[in-house]
């Protein structure tokens, strides 16, 4: 069903006229207040230019359920506050008129907010001038019955808010599920690798006990190229990498060979440096065929155990509670090498049978595998099936307040 015959359906015969905002609406300037005057501890948000407030005030300035449109910065960003607030001096504050349903009024303009974007300066920060929200259109259907354009205008906000609510509850629900499945990955991994009922069959060993630290050498972005040596940066292990990798996802100059150094097949690459210290020492194990190039704030840490057995054994708590005293303070986080080699274990199952070690391991992945396999194909699926959701519902919020313009009515 097109957009058209949609609405002629609902509409039953009735006009629609295109209306200037300020003509159906009262549009208010909110009033400035600084950040020295806001408290967490006060009762109020304060919106400015964003989704979220930029703090607490101890008084509003507008009711809950007041839409905003952004004049300054996020310039034409369209929101709903649904709670008492105080609008800032770079928020216009949209009140409709009698004729007018407020959820119908924010449900049309937020699906022109890119529209509305447009309407503003190129300046720095970008600026929407009060002209251009004063005479945005808006379709009022029926406007010489306002009992009965009030009925269409409610009807089109019923299916809105349930198509809101259903994909709202979706994402719950998924994010529930998402959420139930990494805790309980996550507690046969502390389970499995905690060894608590294998007493003297298993060794916590020192991770310089077990292999080698290479360090990684420079490069830069300015090096990356489409074709050329498959490279590991190490802020890739933290954003881009799983528990392996077969493949790399950046690559650097050919002429750049003799001057890179390497992991090989079964090394576990591991971050050297993060934002955070729960990025330090990220590891991803690297299993692909051939060499790959590490960044020199990464370290390959090549032994003769299972590498991803150990890359799983640097997820656990146990590891990141020891790696966290051995991490530099400041706004960089950097490991301490030195520590990391000497003082940071982890489990080795039957130490002094090396096969029987191995299969142990393997078993231990295998299973392990399972529940990261699991827990990311919901990760991969979360996000599309919420996308497909949010087009779902935009495809009938098209079709519900896609009013024909003058222009298009006559072609």
């Amino acid at each position: 069903m097109s957009g058209v015959n949609f609405l002629a359906k609902l509409l039953n015969g009735v006009g629609v006229e295109w209306m200037a905002l300020e003509s159906c609406a009262t549009i208010e300037r909110g009033r400035r207040v600084t950040k020295s005057e806001l408290s967490p501890e006060k009762k109020y948000p304060v919106f400015s230019g964003g989704v979220t407030p930029m703090g607490f005030y101890d008084d509003f300035n507008q009711k809950k359920n007041t839409i905003t449109i952004v004049k300054y910065g996020t310039a034409g960003f369209v929101n709903l506050i649904e709670a008492d607030f105080w609008a800032n001096d770079v928020c216009y504050c949209i009140k409709p008129g009698v004729a007018l349903n407020n959820r119908y009024l924010f449900y049309y303009l937020k699906k022109n907010q890119y529209d509305i974007q447009s309407l503003a300066t190129d300046a720095i920060p970008a600026h929407l001038p009060t002209e251009a929200v004063s005479t945005y259109k808006i379709p009022i259907p029926c406007p010489e019955n306002t009992k009965r354009s009030l009925e269409i205008q409610a009807e089109i906000v019923r299916i809105l808010d349930t198509f809101t609510k259903l994909t709202a509850e979706l994402t719950a629900e998924l994010t529930a599920e998402l959420t139930a499945r990494r805790e309980q990955y996550n507690y046969y991994r502390e389970q499995l690798l905690s060894f608590k009922e294998m007493g003297g069959d298993v060794e916590w060993k020192a991770l310089g006990d077990i292999g080698e630290f290479i360090r990684g050498k420079r490069f830069t972005k300015a090096d990356y190229v489409e074709e050329g040596i498959r490279v590991i940066h190490y802020g890739e292990i933290y954003t881009r990498y799983g528990v392996w990798a077969d493949h790399a996802f950046s690559k650097v100059r050919d002429d750049m060979a003799g001057s890179l150094r390497y992991a090989e097949p079964g090394d576990v690459v591991m971050a050297g440096v993060g934002e955070t210290v729960e990025d330090v020492c990220k590891a991803v194990a690297w299993l692909g065929t051939q060499s790959v190039a590490i960044h020199d704030d990464s370290y390959a840490f090549r032994h003769t155990m299972n590498p991803k057995y150990i890359s799983y054994a640097m997820q656990t708590a146990s590891f990141n509670s020891q790696k966290t005293k051995h991490v530099s303070s400041g706004k960089v986080k950097r490991i301490l090498i030195e520590g990391i080699r000497k003082e940071v274990r982890i489990p080795v199952p039957y130490p002094d049978d090396h096969e029987r070690s191995l299969a142990e391991q393997a078993r231990i992945v295998a299973i392990l595998d399972k529940f990261d396999t699991l827990t990311n194909s919901i990760s991969d699926g979360l996000p599309r099936e919420i996308e497909l959701r949010q087009k779902q519902y935009e495809y009938y919020r098209d079709l519900l307040l896609g009013f024909p313009k003058p222009e298009e009515a006559v072609a």
